[in-house]
């Protein structure tokens, strides 16, 4: 969930999208569009059923001749810039289109954020059975809708909402007992279920830069209406790496830095493991009745909210059956589609302009559908991008039920296979590292603090020499292999300590001929030299072994005892191409992203600096304890 405030990953985050937008309006040779010159700009209070009156900002087209409809947007990140006379430069792809086709475009401070009324509550718990004088962001948005229905002159009677990441959630919380004239909702990277797979949290395993960065400047309280409600935050280093590693354990964030200001910082501090308060902030078991459209959109390689998006796409669909419910998965960084054309990230090239694509070819057709009558919809179930083949898909399901469940066995020697382990030495069928929290196995190459969204398809070439990170490859593949759905891993090991993290990464590995021909021919091209025996994660997770059973009771391993460790990683949908081969890397460190395990049963929220110890970690690979992973392979 990116965040919207200052240097933190607000503003340094927005600068990075404006100068994306400029360069690519100047290399297309495009105008900026310009909202001041075909809309109207009003600010209202809009009271909700206590009282409390939120900012809202009501775009409407100066063309009068028509009735639209209304397209919703709530955010924790401000509705900005403020004053009726003030109009943002750019406002984003995804919105310059609806802004385009005459939307009348509203954007509203949530309470208790900015410039509206009330306490803020991070993702505020729903209330399933309210009083009269009961509110959540549900309420909030049923008495936001209803007083724009009629109020707002040239309105059509529709309504809509949508929003990325955190906004994602207030799209969620909206299509959920939404007001009559709410007939579509999209729902992107949206957060869901905080401390078992969203945001700051995988499997129990904490994020550390995520939530640190984030919170040391969303966080700060306030106690009236602002302009500004972020402050900016100075780590004095550019390694976040070397910072973070300095801060120390845990409680030092408070000691060094947040100074016990920050109450979200500590609630987190204080629940360490699954309990009433995480529960009360779980969206999903209350998407029941879902009366507009719903699409989710989610991105392959987004770091925070992938989970989100999978997860609520699959909740919508277990209660409301028949709800028109869609979901869109792309090759996108954390709403990458929001704002850029998706052409690449990082290094590697998508051949097309998936992100271009998806404003154009789905999300504009879906809402002209259903907010003005306009079209027919041709949308899939599943429209999803099948990366390595680089292609979209039109899927009835998702998963896709032909995907079958296929076991790639780690064996002796480092290599990976379809084939199961023979050896019959159990005592020595293993692999072992030292795992020192002193110094954590980098999740980047780079120098850097707020993560290089394209992390998540970053070379892992800069880790698999390291002599704490175990490394296994499949021989060269004939015949291309897909991956379509969530995959386990099932492992067997055992460490020295009490406590341990285990992060599976799952790699394809590019051949060493991969070229270049461009017109003229064959021709030099150092980013495709790059290429070249390229290990491209397309998948990574944690799980901290503690709650390996259960995320409310934690368990201690017993010293150098074999554990079985088994977790599910988020979806894929892959194509391993003939000649590539399939890798997997274990470890135990993965740092700043994860946050260091002692390697004790302690609360690691509380932990001192003399409960971090080194530990020696073994992965099994006999017939009796089988490490392996859990492919769902397309046939």
């Amino acid at each position: 969930m990116s965040a919207k405030p200052f240097f933190n990953p607000v503003r340094l985050a927005g600068m990075m999208v404006l100068f994306i937008i400029c360069s690519t309006v100047i290399l297309l040779g495009q105008q900026p569009y310009s909202v001041a010159e075909h809309y109207n700009k009003h600010e209202y209070m809009i009271p909700m059923r206590d009282g409390v009156k939120l900012y809202t900002a009501v775009y409407t087209p100066k063309d009068t001749s028509k009735d639209y409809p209304i397209l919703l947007n709530r955010t924790p990140y401000s509705s900005g810039p403020y004053g009726e006379n003030m109009f943002s430069p750019f406002v984003g792809s995804q919105a310059e289109k609806f802004y385009r086709d005459g939307y009348i475009m509203v954007s509203q401070d949530v309470r208790g954020r900015y410039m509206s009324e009330g306490d803020f509550l991070n993702v505020r718990p729903y209330i399933e059975k309210k009083s009269k004088k009961d509110i959540d962001e549900s309420s909030d948005t049923y008495d936001t809708v209803d007083w724009l229905i009629k109020h707002i002159a040239h309105n059509n009677g529709r309504a809509g909402i949508y929003g990325i990441s955190y906004p994602g959630f207030y799209s969620t919380t909206g299509t959920i007992d939404a007001h009559p004239a709410m007939k579509a909702t999209s729902p992107q990277a949206p957060v869901s279920k905080w401390m078992s797979g969203d945001d700051f949290f995988h499997n129990g395993a904490f994020l550390l830069p995520h939530a640190f960065d984030f919170f040391a400047s969303f966080g700060w309280p306030h106690t009236k209406p602002t302009t500004i409600d972020s402050r900016p935050f100075n780590h004095g280093i550019s390694d976040g790496y070397k910072f973070f590693l300095n801060m120390g354990p845990l409680p030092n964030a408070n000691i060094k830095y947040l100074k016990d200001s920050v109450a979200f910082w500590n609630d987190i501090m204080n629940h360490g493991t699954w309990d009433s308060f995480w529960e009360a902030r779980n969206i999903l078991p209350h998407v029941k009745n879902i009366k507009p459209a719903t699409l989710v959109v989610g991105g392959w390689y987004d770091s925070e909210n992938l989970y989100g998006a999978l997860n609520l796409y699959a909740s919508i669909n277990k209660y409301n059956p028949k709800n028109q419910n869609r979901i869109v998965m792309g090759p996108w960084s954390h709403g990458q589609w929001g704002y850029d054309s998706g052409d690449s990230l990082g290094m590697i090239k998508w051949g097309s302009s998936t992100g271009k694509f998806f404003v154009d070819s789905i999300v504009f057709p879906y809402f002209n559908y259903y907010l003005k009558g306009q079209g027919e919809l041709h949308l899939a179930k599943a429209t999803v991008f099948e990366t390595g083949s680089n292609v979209w898909r039109s899927l009835d399901a998702w998963p896709p039920p032909n995907a079958v469940p296929t076991s790639m066995y780690l064996n002796e020697k480092g290599k990976l296979s379809f084939s199961p382990p023979t050896q019959t030495s159990t005592s020595s069928a293993y692999d072992e590292y030292i795992s020192d929290p002193a110094k954590p196995v980098p999740y980047t190459a780079e120098i850097r603090h707020w993560y290089n969204a394209a992390f998540p398809v970053e070379d892992q070439r800069f880790a698999w020499t390291r002599p704490d990170v175990l490394v296994y490859e499949s021989d060269m593949l004939t015949d291309d292999v897909t991956v379509a759905g969530p995959i386990t891993a099932t492992l067997f090991v055992s460490t020295s300590g009490t406590d341990s993290d285990w992060i599976v990464k799952v790699i394809d590995v590019l051949p060493e001929t991969v070229s270049f021909a461009g017109r003229g021919g064959p021709r030099f091209d150092p980013n495709i030299m790059k290429l070249r025996g390229y290990q491209m994660m397309v998948r990574g997770d944690v799980i901290r072994g503690k709650f390996r059973n259960s995320m409310s009771r934690p368990e201690p391993f017993v010293p150098n005892q074999v554990t079985k460790v088994e977790y599910v990683l988020n979806d894929i949908f892959h194509t391993f191409k003939k000649g590539h081969r399939i890798m997997v890397q274990i470890q135990s460190t993965w740092f700043p992203m994860i946050d260091r395990n002692p390697q004790t049963f302690v609360d690691i929220y509380h932990a001192k600096e003399s409960d971090f110890q080194k530990a020696t970690e073994r992965v099994y690979r006999s017939p009796e304890w089988s490490t392996h992973l859990t492919l769902p392979i397309m046939k």
